[in-house]
């Protein structure tokens, strides 16, 4: 009889595996039909870590083990306790510097990195949900040929062989790369392969900018702008850095008692963006003015020309002028002729230095005319190997179909692109790359700013860094990882300071080549100017494409079903694009929302869903790229159409283009969370007011209702029938300043990843049965009352009737339980599921929770959630959850929050899990928790910092002193006449306009 001397050898023998593999494998079971379906026997195993035998251990440097219970524990892994790893999230065009949170060797939440000198612990809503991805079985799970499954060392055999005996060039084909080892990779392929050439585009270009600044991004700083201008460029959206401009636009936004000024921000644009509804003055303009506009703003600031200060551009012009270096001029088109003006115009007032630094941004670097020129020749049978490295452009490059027909011309065509998608599958060869974070790498996004990326998780499946595959087919077999090291050798000498650095995550210095000097402008200004001035003005409906703040344009987050689901910040809209209308248009057309209209342009057509769109430029449309993917996954195939298809270009450019619409008589619901405009009524559910009145008297900026007895004479008090609480040890608030919110919708998807909030989909979103715990409510201004303004002085924000002005002003307010202290919600469940705390929290108990609905009901504000389905186990959610909910996907749940199950309510908790595991760290200190240890998801989220989480009872908090200071001023409660007493408060916006920029009068 053979005896074994521990259980480290049991696991290896073939009777103990089969018998795990029986044990742990899915079997059939009946579900909730006849058609059963695979249902895992040990799902509560799998959601603490034990599913999956490749993801069980962090870093790629610890072996993988069996998917058993841990019996010789690795040192860095302690259960139940997390850990943190400094990393990188780029996927092209949004940088973010992060902090991994990662659970018994599963990355499961990311965070911003505090360290960073340029997010500075802020995150957007696509970095909150990249941890998703992580998990996604959409992904290539091995090496293919033509589609089939192949090893990896026939592939690199085959690749090598064929590279070469190449003719022709090898192109090499990617978005931005913005890493100095990966460039240094490339350049050591191209010296082994001397005809290989590097072509960089982005599905958003900046191409025009770069050209206009002799090469580079110019390093723009928002903090040190008393005015700023923008014309299309959505800066706290999209474009270019949207978190780093975010932390640096809300410097001089923010007011208070001892500083009540704030910088002026006019936008010209010609759909409703982010940036737009944050503006102080917005001006709607067709994509053919944006010229026009440049031009004028150009002669007023630099020419001299007087520009009528009636005009809201006269006005913008003047204060530019005055304002000298500490004015700005930002544009996002992508013609040449407009960012030249745009730069003489910054030229001429001075600010390099302040608002324009000295440190360029390395973001964006695609090359249009190059792109252009590489499809050219791929159908003219020039090139001869083709490497798309992550790169989509059969999908997302506006000459798609050329990319299409030319890959078919090419001898030899690889993909190192994540999955099949509609690029991938057409090549060759697959390798695929690694996920980023299961990848070392390294990043220069601003000239002299370092920072470093470092798995966190082995590789899930059989794929291997891309850079990697290209220095083994150049003949080097070194890892990626020791390739990285020895190239930061002149950074980090000793292995100390290497330690340090990917400790840190981030590190002052360069990596890349000596700079070479910017290159000369493409154009001169005279000469921009004189093209702009004798630019033909087009007839006809105007087109303008644009990028979301959740789907990029490149498409490359559609099989993320978190930001399918995350409304868009201004349309409310989820799972799909639209084509959004002005209103006056619709009227004319007699279009009605959800109507189908078919949009045709240089002889290629989409089908898309009217969504009618206040502050829509009259005579354009707009559709959000980034949809219609057919190759992204179960969640992202078929949502919305591909608009790329409608784009025209010049030399690769993208310019202004016509659609004709015909409507085709289909209806298709908009999925949408939000379907009310404005306020209802004039109950101050948000406030807001002028710079102007809040310098005359700030305790007369924000409106408090008062609470009148039957006789109509005022109460000294508010009457109540509640027994008020005493809270003697802790009392948990928050405070919003909406001033600071910018509706970014990183909060939103910050809470969803905290605490396990659910996918429903597009049809139980059309049934209102969306999950978010927490939401921004966006209301536009209306010209119903127009008394409200010349009688009080308030921006007409309080409208009667759901009429939205037709270029509105806009306030975004977060909204979550308010945990009220007088919670309607407590009085009214039968079986106590929903009880108060001693600390101010307003409990959900979910086992004892029977689903009657009774204070959902009862809520004035709305912010409970139903579970109308299990929507982590059930099968038909599969499809809208994608890969959430899968046996791999649901690696991602927290284990720090029930998984809630069928029939229960379920809302904000203010994250009490953190609340309590910061109560137990400083218990085992013997002391109190200090402030800023206990932070709400949504509140480390925020690149804005406008949500303040902390204990009222502490005197030194944040919160007790912010309030303490608004006091009278801007604090106010949601809905404060009701007298539920809300642990929320929220400070009142002020907007930096004065009553006649809201005449409509001609910009």
């Amino acid at each position: 009889m053979k005896y074994w001397k521990g259980i480290e050898e049991l696991d290896n023998t073939p009777e103990f595996m089969q018998s795990a593999f029986a044990e742990f494998m899915p079997v059939k079971e009946s579900h909730e039909s006849k058609d059963a379906t695979s249902a895992p026997r040990r799902d509560f195993l799998k959601l603490m870590g034990f599913g999956v035998a490749a993801a069980t251990l962090a870093s790629c440097e610890t072996p993988v083990r069996k998917a058993i219970p841990y019996l010789n524990k690795p040192e860095e892994i302690d259960p139940t306790i997390a850990n943190y790893y400094a990393s990188t999230y780029f996927t092209g065009a949004d940088y973010n510097s992060v902090l991994v949170k990662s659970r018994e060797g599963r990355p499961i939440k990311l965070e911003g990195n505090p360290e960073s000198p340029i997010t500075k612990g802020g995150l957007s809503a696509r970095a909150q949900a990249a941890v998703l991805s992580l998990y996604d079985g959409g992904r290539l799970q091995h090496f293919a040929i033509k589609g089939q499954k192949a090893e990896v060392s026939q592939v690199d055999q085959e690749i090598r062989t064929k590279l070469a005996s190449t003719t022709g060039r090898i192109a090499i084909v990617s978005p931005t790369i913005i890493s100095p080892s990966t460039k240094k990779a490339i350049a050591e392929f191209a010296s082994r392969y001397p005809n290989t050439t590097h072509v960089m585009y982005d599905a958003q270009s900046a191409s025009a900018l770069l050209q206009a600044n002799g090469g580079v991004v110019p390093g723009y700083d928002f903090s040190k702008a008393t005015v700023i201008v923008s014309l299309g460029a959505d800066f706290l959206g999209t474009w270019i850095s949207p978190v780093e401009y975010a932390k640096q636009y809300v410097v001089n936004r923010k007011v208070n008692t001892n500083k009540r000024t704030m910088s002026r921000h006019f936008q010209f644009e010609t759909n409703m963006s982010l940036t737009g509804t944050n503006a102080d003055v917005r001006v709607p303009v067709k994509p053919s003015e944006m010229g026009a506009t440049a031009l004028a703003l150009y002669n007023a600031v630099v020419g001299g020309a007087g520009a009528d200060p009636k005009t809201k551009l006269g006005m913008a012009a003047a204060e530019l002028k005055a304002a000298g270096a500490t004015g700005l001029v930002v544009s996002g088109s992508n013609d040449p002729a407009v960012q030249t003006l745009v730069t003489a115009i910054n030229q001429s007032l001075g600010n390099a230095g302040t608002t324009i630094g000295t440190a360029a941004s390395n973001v964006r670097q695609g090359d249009d005319a190059r792109m252009a020129a590489l499809v050219n020749d791929m159908n003219n049978g020039a090139v001869g190997a083709v490497i798309f490295y992550n790169a989509n452009p059969v999908y997302n490059h506006p000459l798609g179909d050329k990319v299409k027909s030319g890959i078919a011309k090419v001898p030899l065509t690889i993909s190192l692109n994540d999955r099949l998608d509609e690029t991938g599958s057409l090549c060759q060869y697959a390798a695929p790359d690694n996920h980023w974070l299961e990848s070392w790498n390294d990043f220069e996004p601003k000239a002299g700013y370092l920072s470093l990326s470092q798995p966190v998780i082995t590789p899930i499946f059989t794929t291997r860094q891309a850079q990697e595959s290209l220095l083994k087919w150049a003949g080097n077999n070194t890892s990626y990882y020791k390739y990285l090291r020895a190239n930061w050798r002149g950074i980090t000498p000793t292995d100390a300071a290497w330690d340090k650095a990917v400790h840190d995550g981030v590190l002052m210095g360069t990596a890349l080549p000596a700079a070479q000097a910017p290159a000369t402008p493409a154009m001169s200004p005279a000469a921009a100017a004189s093209q702009l001035s004798g630019a033909a003005k087009p007839s006809g409906v105007e087109l303008a494409l644009y990028e979301k703040v959740g789907i990029s344009a490149a498409g490359s987050e559609a099989n993320n079903p978190f930001l399918q689901e995350l409304p868009d910040p201004v349309s409310k809209a989820t799972w799909g694009n639209y084509v959004a209308v002005p209103r006056k248009m619709a009227i004319e057309q007699k279009w009605e929302q959800n109507d189908v209209l078919k949009i045709t342009a240089n002889g290629r057509s989409i089908e898309l869903p009217v969504l009618i769109q206040p502050g829509q430029a009259n005579g354009t449309v707009s559709i959000a790229l980034g949809y219609g993917r057919t190759l992204a996954g179960k969640a992202g195939d078929k949502v919305g159409e591909n608009a790329a298809v409608l784009a025209m270009t010049n030399n690769g450019i993208q310019y202004m283009n016509v659609v004709t619409l015909a409507k085709t008589g289909a209806t298709s619901p908009i999925a949408q969370t939000q379907t009310h405009q404005t306020l209802m009524d004039r109950r101050p559910v948000v406030q807001e007011n002028t710079l102007a009145k809040y310098k005359e008297n700030p305790k007369e900026v924000t409106e408090y209702e008062k609470i009148s007895t039957p006789d109509g004479l005022e109460a000294p008090n508010k009457v109540s029938l509640w027994q008020d609480y005493q809270y003697n040890n802790h009392h948990w608030g928050m405070a919003i300043d909406l001033n600071s919110c910018i509706g970014c919708g990183s909060c939103v998807i910050g809470c969803q990843t905290e605490n396990n909030v659910a996918v429903v989909g597009k049809q139980q979103v059309i049934n209102r049965r969306e999950m978010h715990w927490m939401r921004i409510d966006r209301y536009y201004s209306s010209d119903t009352h127009k008394d409200s303004f010349e009688t009080k002085g308030k921006l007409d924000t309080y409208a009667a009737m759901e009429d939205p002005s037709e270029n509105p002003q806009v306030i975004h307010q977060p909204m979550m339980c308010q945990q009220c202290n007088h919670a309607p919600c407590e009085t009214v469940c039968p079986v106590l599921a929903t009880t108060h705390s001693s600390e101010g929290l307003n409990q959900m108990t979910y086992n004892r929770c029977i689903g009657t609905r009774y204070c959902a009901n009862n809520c004035p504000y709305k912010v409970r959630r139903f579970n109308w389905f299990s929507y982590y186990s059930n099968e038909k959610f599969e499809i809208v959850n994608g890969h959430m909910f899968t046996d791999l996907g649901r690696m991602v749940l927290n284990p720090d929050v029930t998984v809630r199950a069928r029939g229960v309510m379920e809302k904000c908790s203010f994250c009490v899990q953190r609340i309590q595991l910061g109560k137990l760290e400083a218990k085992k200190q013997k002391r109190r928790p200090k402030d800023g240890e206990i932070v709400t998801a949504c509140a480390q989220s925020c690149p804005t910092e406008a949500i303040v989480f902390g204990d009222m009872k502490d005197p030194n908090s944040r919160i007790s002193q912010l309030l303490r200071r608004e006091d009278g001023e801007r604090a106010f409660h949601s809905l404060d006449s009701i007298n539920v007493q809300p642990n929320v408060t929220y400070l009142t916006k002020i907007r930096n306009a004065e009553s006649e920029f809201f005449a409509k009068e001609n910009a």
